[in-house]
């Protein structure tokens, strides 16, 4: 990944930054969801269930963007464009555990369904920008 150094500490896991994750619909219209995500050191890393609009808009549409937040100064933020390069579902229950650990202290996410499939999305950084 290309993040200035000055934006990296919103990647860092303590920072519990959000993300808003931006993708296409079919009708070409944009679809925004505010989201957890994380990163291996080389792509960003995030999560759903297969079947939801980001999910299906991902799977046909790998273009997107995402702006990460400082969660303690709202008008500086980190504005990436990039693939979806990889669509997993192996790891992708511990993945969304791991996230709900950072996200809310909690070592297991409390919205696991019976009959959801959990998916990891990686995505390639193409572009960065940073506000503030």
């Amino acid at each position: 990944m290309n993040i200035p150094a000055q934006f990296l500490d919103l990647l860092q896991e303590e920072t519990r930054a959000f993300a808003y994750l931006a993708t296409v619909m079919k009708d070409g219209s944009p679809q925004v969801t505010p989201i957890w995500f994380d990163t291996d050191g080389e792509y960003i890393l995030i999560n759903s269930a297969a079947g939801r609009a980001k999910d299906r808009n991902m799977r046909q549409r790998p273009q997107v963007a995402l702006t990460i937040q400082d969660p303690k100064n709202p008008y500086r933020y980190l504005q990436i464009r990039g693939q979806v390069v990889e669509i997993t579902t192996e790891g992708a229950a511990a993945h969304i555990d791991r996230l709900a650990g950072k996200y809310t202290g909690v070592a297991q996410y409390q919205g696991h369904k019976a009959d959801e499939q959990r998916v990891t999305y990686k995505i390639r950084v193409e572009r960065v920008a940073g506000m503030g």
